[in-house]
């Protein structure tokens, strides 16, 4: 199936409405290598030098959608590497309660969008330019033209760094530009220890590359399954990765598949009763042996307890008896620096085919979903004075 999709003509891809997201999908192990390549280039370590030159107390990542899930991915990465308190808040809430959840400056403020055209977008770093004037920023974006990288070019406490243009996405839905924008997240970890190694991210391109030959049709095998309802699990930096997940099956079904994004040991805890006959798991293994004893531990009591549909299981080991026959295992490499990136990066990507599957088995269009309800960047709203 997936070979007959990816051969099809564009024009008969762009008029089932596919086109633009399959090939933002297949072109990530690609895009990677030169998101990597441009972090390691001496203009990205200027500008990260500048970023970090007044030794920010704290690190905050802020977007909106998708973007806030990158930051979640990015926090436990930088503050483990960093050595300094990182956190992710939702760029709604700064605009909204910025005097409550910022934390007390100096800092670094790291804005990351796809377009940078988002009325949170901008509006946010424009208020705190004014209202926290001790708070530096730095702007990673796809998009060279977009309002968050031309607007502050003549405000020295702001940093651009554009990713290339091909992370752009067109389609509605973020899927290379998640993964590029959550690679370039990792600029702030060059020089490091905990930076990636460029082994790392080359296996993690092999195996996108590889789930893309190999394990694709049984993806899609598992998107044609009567289920409506998914739960995505994932610990530490996975769990933003589930989250994302979480969202693009929830986008690009327009609902019709109900989606939560839950922690291994949180699942538990009350939302265990999410889990229904028509429930798909999908579970992103944490590279730490130690973290995925818990992780496989919560999968087998799942098994036990005959909860859900099928589960779709990735990670760098997958014990076999966490597996039952209806289930889908799918094993990437074991890498050293850089190992937990990879296996974020490679999650995420199963979770957009999966997604991507589904949303063609209803009938729709992975390329606008929810036609009429989203846009593929928020329309303008007011931005409304903040108290001082």
């Amino acid at each position: 199936m997936f070979d007959t999709l990816r051969t099809a003509v564009p024009a008969a891809q762009q008029a089932a409405g596919y086109a633009d997201t399959l090939r933002e999908i297949l072109q990530q192990p690609a895009t990677w290598q030169g998101t990597f390549d441009l972090l390691r280039s001496t203009a990205v370590r200027q500008q990260v030098a500048l970023a970090l030159a007044a030794q920010p107390g704290h690190v905050v990542l802020t977007g909106s959608g998708s973007s806030i899930y990158i930051g979640e991915c990015l926090a436990p990465l930088l503050q483990g590497g960093l050595g300094i308190p990182v956190q992710a808040i939702a760029a709604g809430n700064l605009l909204t309660h910025w005097r409550s959840v910022l934390p007390p400056g100096p800092g670094l403020l790291i804005s990351l969008a796809r377009s940078g055209d988002s009325p949170e977008s901008g509006g946010v770093v424009s208020l705190l330019l004014e209202r926290a004037p001790a708070w530096r920023h730095l702007v990673i974006t796809c998009n060279a033209n977009g309002k968050l990288a031309t607007h502050y070019r003549d405000e020295p406490r702001v940093s651009v760094l554009v990713l290339d243009e091909r992370t752009n996405d067109r389609s509605l839905v973020m899927t290379s530009s998640f993964t590029n924008l959550l690679l370039g997240g990792t600029a702030l970890l060059q020089g490091t220890p905990a930076a990636p190694a460029a082994g790392a991210i080359s296996a993690a391109a092999a195996d996108a590359q590889h789930l893309f030959d190999t394990h694709a049709d049984a993806i899609a095998a598992l998107a044609q399954r009567n289920f409506t309802s998914a739960v995505y699990l994932g610990s530490g930096a996975a769990f933003g990765a589930a989250r994302e997940g979480a969202l693009k099956m929830l986008e690009m079904t327009g609902g019709q598949v109900v989606t939560m994004a839950e922690t291994f040991l949180g699942l538990r805890h009350g939302p265990m009763s999410f889990v229904h006959p028509q429930t798909v798991i999908v579970a992103m293994l944490s590279p730490d042996p130690a973290v995925r004893r818990y992780e496989c531990d919560l999968l087998r009591e799942l098994s036990r307890k005959q909860l859900g549909l099928a589960k779709l299981v990735i990670g760098t080991e997958v014990p076999a008896d966490v597996l039952a026959p209806q289930d889908l295992g799918i094993v990437t490499r074991t890498v050293d620096a850089g190992a937990e990136v990879a296996a974020v990066l490679d999650g995420v990507v199963a979770a957009q085919l999966l997604a991507f599957f589904r949303c063609l088995q209803l009938g729709a269009k992975p390329d606008t979903p929810s036609e009429g309800v989203l846009t593929r960047v928020v329309e303008d709203f007011a931005i409304h004075g903040a108290a001082p």
